[in-house]
């Protein structure tokens, strides 16, 4: 039935969980969550209207006040979303590594993004960040260690996926972290609702900070004083800053993964690209990522297992990046061959 939204900010969340029918094993059911169909295109617009309207409630954010946070490009693009449409200035740090559109995505929305230099990572993002709060009088949503972001995936994200399954089973659930709102906020209620699901956590191969056992060293706010020992440069670009957040500790402190699985570039630009070719589902590097740890779930699964995959984001903000690197913009020879085998060809 048609209806009329009062804003844009309603059709944030009650994304589709979607059959993948070529790419999975034959012996199980393997399904994604696709949070592309979200406004702006990525499962943080879940985050950006949670850490903004939670504020609003307190009174920690004042009309008219600037909001300001570092991004690696989908947290920064909710916000400026959820800002244009509230009324708030946005400041966004962003380190220059990412991806250009990223930038000109959250310019085109109104937001003012300051960039860091690449070898400060993301620790020096976040440092920046504070700095420029703490000296203008800014609202910083501390994305990383604030509890709206993980309530708002336990009211929504979680209750969505307990709606698509209600009369069938859920073996697995399969998820990344980046800030580890999602994964805390849907794991606490999975615990609660079903017990019986495993939950399967996936990390870069290049930086496996979960999978090292090393603990993060934390300031009393819980923010990370510093770059994990183990963390390394990866090109999974949102997934797995180089610190452990505060709420994926929280998280995996609860033994709630039944598997930590690290992911390599390459098998996530594959799977990534497969999903496009063959399912017709356009998503980026992490959204591969992920997908390749569920196709390693399901090939050890047991036969009838269900298993769900979530898929962050977009394909469109990776255009720039090396996910693209092999797509030309110009015509091939195959396809100039099929220009020239009509008389009108003026190539």
């Amino acid at each position: 039935m048609a209806k009329i939204y009062g804003s844009i900010l309603e059709l944030v969340g009650n994304t589709p969980v979607v059959r993948i029918n070529k790419l999975a094993p034959d012996h199980v059911n393997l399904f994604v969550k696709v949070e592309a169909f979200n406004p702006l295109g990525s499962i943080k617009d879940r985050l950006a209207l949670a850490v903004i309207e939670d504020a609003e409630r307190s009174g920690k954010l004042k009309p008219g006040q600037t909001v300001i946070e570092a991004t690696s490009g989908n947290t920064g693009i909710g916000l400026a979303m959820v800002c244009a449409q509230k009324g708030y200035p946005l400041v966004l740090v962003m380190g220059e590594n990412f991806s250009i559109e990223r930038r000109k995505l959250m310019r085109f929305l109104g937001a003012k993004v300051v960039l860091t230099p690449a070898a400060a990572r993301g620790i020096g993002g976040v440092k920046k960040v504070v700095e420029l709060a703490q000296t203008h009088g800014w609202f910083l949503t501390r994305q990383f260690e604030n509890e709206a972001n993980a309530d708002i995936h336990s009211r929504t994200t979680a209750k969505e996926i307990l709606e698509d399954f209600k009369n069938m089973k859920l073996d697995y659930w399969v998820t990344g972290f980046g800030t580890g709102g999602t994964l805390k906020g849907v794991t606490r209620v999975l615990a609660s609702e079903r017990p019986a699901t495993k939950i399967v956590v996936c990390e870069p191969a290049d930086s496996p900070l979960l999978s090292s056992g090393i603990e993060q060293q934390r300031n009393a706010d819980g923010s990370a004083t510093a770059s994990h020992p183990a963390s390394r440069p990866h090109q999974l670009q949102g997934w797995s800053p180089d610190f452990i957040s505060k709420l994926t500790e929280d998280a995996i402190a609860t033994n709630i993964a039944s598997q930590i699985l690290t992911i390599s570039s390459a098998e996530a630009m594959h799977w990534s690209k497969e999903l496009a070719r063959q399912e017709g589902i356009f998503v980026g590097i992490t959204s591969g990522a992920t997908f390749a740890a569920a196709i390693q779930v399901s090939q050890q699964a047991s036969a009838g297992s269900n298993i769900l995959c979530m898929l962050p984001d977009t394909g469109e903000r990776y255009l720039s990046t090396s996910l693209f690197a092999d797509v030309p913009s110009d015509m091939t020879e195959e396809e100039l061959t099929i220009s020239r085998s009509t008389p009108s060809h003026s190539f």
